[in-house]
């Protein structure tokens, strides 16, 4: 089959090329990658065609705010649903700063600083954790009636010591110093001491039996406090509960400060629990007791444990916590009938960082259920074990008994140092939720002029003693309901996040939809950015791969082709046979048979 090949010389190209060598360096390689784009997109190989035409006007550029392109700013604000942004940043032809455009610039500004104020201000405002406390009554049919414990004032019964207790116990006691001595080196042949009980205020010790303490001799405290403590059979005249007689054996001895003291409703030793279904007088408990002033020590000197009073001490509280009855007892005198009017008051504590309170369970070995009093008692316990090596009677634990020389050498002493330090030591924190007992407390004297016969009649007493020695005690609930005094979150985070979402729609129309949408467009510019810093890169290296390669056109090497080929020169028509070329062209071009290679 014919061919026709028919080259324009010189090609544009070359013409361009021949201009100067870096122009034709620069032509080259624009060549080739529009080159590798035609291939790329599937071309027909008539590449010289659109290198040699003029570039077709390009559309200008969009205005963004960096390289790489996407949507320019006034694009954002006019579509954003941030209220003013789109009159600031506007689109079109009139882009130049305006007053209108100024104005409404001022306003968003001043809108934005306005909302970030507040948003401050609320944000400092929820940081300092504010609490409020609520008040309310809750009736309740069936109330648990508290735990009451007694203590009288006085520890030890005179009648109930013996020469030996006094030994041990002199300096515990105050007496004076070398009297107990005294009395046993001037001991008669026979034992007798008569001196000693009338020197020291004691009747009642004997010392027929008295005896030098043998060396290495203990003391148990525990013992002597059992034994001469005050016994409630002997305080207790009569006792009811809800109009129902109850006995001394409703009653739980307990170990106080006070010596040995007793608890009524307990709730220990399988006891049920009482309650009751009314409130008032009548429905509570109502004991009537004798002190036994004649049973009280004599005042010899002045220690820690030397009292002045006569009475008893009561302290009302829940079953679940431990009395600490010489902290916070309150006393009733004998001659007196008290009347205690109780409520019941549930307290709930919020924890930190909005209150104080301790939400964790309690870490002890003595008590099951958390309470001031017990991490008190707890705490007065583990310092007195690791100072003195032994715990005194009211304390829980197995630790031995400090003897009365370990009392008054390194009990008491350590106690005292303990009170001084006790936010050191001992920070017992409120518990989150806890029962106590409001009281209102009124008496009236007793006995009356015309009872005074009959109860010192009643009882076998003269009426001095049923006026220097009885009392009466009624408690009972006011009403049968309880308050519940709580604690609550004053501000949260949903009234913060409220508050913040009020001011964003009054100050400038936000949500948080627009806050996500301007995170989403600030994604948009850095994700255009890094591509078009990738991009220009990647560039730059094609570019620079280019400049290697040899600059040779496409008919120079069709020339060479030809020429190795033995092709003559004379194929080529001569620049003044133009219309043959045409011709030929044409001519080709309409008959079958022939195909066109054009360079």
């Amino acid at each position: 089959m014919p061919i026709s090949i028919i080259c324009s010389m010189p090609l544009p190209f070359e013409e361009r090329a021949a201009e100067s060598p870096a122009k034709g360096r620069d032509l080259e390689r624009e060549r080739r990658r529009r080159q590798r784009q035609q291939q790329q997109r599937g071309g027909d190989g008539r590449f010289e065609r659109e290198v040699n035409s003029p570039p077709a006007p390009s559309a200008p550029p969009a205005a963004t705010s960096g390289g790489g392109g996407g949507r320019s700013l006034s694009d954002f604000a006019g579509g954003s649903t941030l209220h003013g942004l789109s009159h600031v940043f506007v689109s079109g032809e009139r882009r130049g700063p305006t007053a209108r455009r100024t104005l409404w610039a001022l306003a968003v500004l001043a809108s934005i600083a306005l909302l970030l104020l507040q948003c401050v201000d609320r944000v400092a405002y929820y940081l300092q954790y504010p609490r409020i406390t609520s008040l309310d009554e809750t009736s309740n049919p069936n109330v648990i009636f508290p735990a009451v414990t007694i203590c009288n004032f006085n520890t030890l019964r005179r009648s109930a010591l013996t020469y030996n207790d006094l030994f041990w116990t002199a300096e515990l006691l105050g007496l004076p110093e070398g009297v107990i001595e005294a009395e046993v080196a001037g001991a008669d042949q026979d034992g007798q001491r008569p001196s000693l009980g009338a020197s020291l205020g004691l009747p009642g010790v004997s010392t027929a039996d008295a005896r030098r303490p043998g060396p290495g001799r203990t003391f148990n405290m525990l013992e002597l406090y059992a034994r001469a403590g005050h016994r409630m059979e002997d305080m207790l005249l009569q006792c009811r509960y809800r109009s129902a007689e109850c006995k001394e054996g409703d009653f739980v001895t307990v170990y106080t400060r006070y010596g040995k003291c007793y608890t009524f409703n307990s709730g220990k030793g399988g006891r049920p629990l009482l309650t009751t279904v009314k409130g008032g007088m009548g429905n509570g408990l109502e004991i009537m007791l004798d002190i036994q002033q004649e049973e009280y020590l004599p005042v010899w000197g002045e220690n820690d444990e030397t009292s002045f009073e006569a009475g008893i001490k009561v302290q009302i509280h829940s079953q679940d916590e431990p009395p600490l009855i010489d902290q916070l007892g309150f006393g009733v005198s004998p001659g007196f009938q008290t009347f205690v009017s109780c409520q019941e008051q549930r307290l709930i504590y919020l924890p930190p960082p909005w209150g104080d309170c301790k939400s964790t369970p309690i870490s002890s070995d003595f008590f099951e259920t958390y309470s001031i009093t017990a991490c008190r008692i707890d705490c007065e316990t583990r310092y007195l074990v690791e100072n003195c090596n032994c715990r005194m009677v009211h304390m829980p634990g197995d630790a031995p008994y400090c003897t009365p020389e370990q009392y008054t050498e390194c009990a008491r002493p350590v106690l005292d140092v303990l009170v001084k330090r006790d936010n050191d030591f001992c920070l017992c924190e409120t518990p989150c939720n806890m029962t106590r007992y409001g009281k209102e407390l009124s008496m009236v004297k007793i006995p009356s002029k015309a009872s005074a016969k009959y109860l010192a009649k009643k009882y076998n007493k003269t009426e001095a003693y049923i006026a220097e020695n009885v009392l009466v005690l009624d408690i009972f609930f006011e009403a049968l309901n309880y308050e519940t005094i709580e604690q609550k979150k004053a501000y949260e985070v949903a009234g913060l996040l409220g508050d913040i979402g009020g001011q964003m729609g009054l100050f400038i129309g936000a949500s948080i939809l627009t806050i996500l949408e301007i995170f989403d467009y600030v994604y948009e510019l850095i994700r255009d950015k890094i591509l078009f810093y990738f991009r220009a890169k990647k560039k730059q290296k094609t570019e620079s791969k280019d400049t290697s390669l040899p600059m040779t056109g496409p008919c120079e090497a069709l020339r060479g082709h030809s020429e190795s080929a033995g092709y003559a020169a004379s194929m080529l028509p001569p620049p003044h046979h133009h219309h043959q070329h045409h011709a030929l062209h044409h001519h080709a071009g309409g008959r079958p048979g022939y195909e066109d290679f054009t360079c």
